[in-house]
């Protein structure tokens, strides 16, 4: 049998009723699945399995057998489909002479230097990768030098919960949910005096706030 390359990046996919292959790009990851091939031997085993399972005797004689042959002859009929499989998909593969992986043709070749892209990545993509990048640090500096604070009480209190129904604050002096104030009390409503923000009693006078 003539050899079977793709070695480290298949995945058998295939049963005892038939033979399937999925091969994987080395670099991207992406995935193509060879044709599906029915194992006769495998169909026939099943069959005459089922037909032993259901009557007994000389069927499950005659399945036990067949199960038999097609272990001694799967390793061969394996390899073949293997083989065709590779022949199959091959085309849509091609493998770097400098890294010795197996990279898809459509995403991770680059035909002008005839190496993968990793290897030799490809001008376009990466001048576009990077004028992106590069937007993206300009544009973080312009923001920088503008006030992005604009309207923002830095003397007030900032609350994370409403006090009253424990919804999380938006901003502005009053909960979007129940309309209590989230400001908290810092005087006592009846003496005046300053209270510790979130305290139930004046500890001056008493008064529940």
């Amino acid at each position: 049998m003539a050899r079977v390359e793709f070695t480290n990046n298949y995945q058998d996919i295939s049963t005892e009723n038939g033979f399937q292959f999925k091969f994987f790009c080395e670099c991207c990851g992406n995935g193509y699945m060879s044709s599906w091939k029915a194992n006769t031997v495998g169909m026939a085993g099943s069959v005459l399995r089922g037909a032993g399972q259901i009557f007994g005797g000389m069927f499950g004689r005659a399945a036990a057998g067949t199960h038999e042959i097609q272990k001694a002859i799967g390793g061969p009929a394996h390899d073949s489909a293997l083989a065709e499989a590779v022949a199959e998909i091959k085309p849509l593969f091609v493998q770097c002479k400098r890294c010795g992986q197996w990279v898809c043709r459509e995403i991770c070749w680059n035909a002008e230097r005839s190496l993968c892209a990793k290897c030799a990545p490809i001008l376009q993509r990466e001048m576009a990768s990077k004028q992106a990048e590069i937007a993206v640090e300009q544009a973080t500096e312009k923001l920088r030098t503008r006030d992005q604070t604009e309207g923002v009480n830095f003397d007030a209190t900032m609350v994370v919960n409403c006090p009253a129904c424990g919804a999380e604050a938006k901003g502005g002096k009053f909960c979007h949910e129940c309309g209590a104030s989230l400001a908290p009390k810092t005087e006592c409503p009846k003496c005046g005096s300053k209270i510790t923000p979130g305290a139930k009693f004046c500890p001056e006078c008493g008064q529940k706030t």
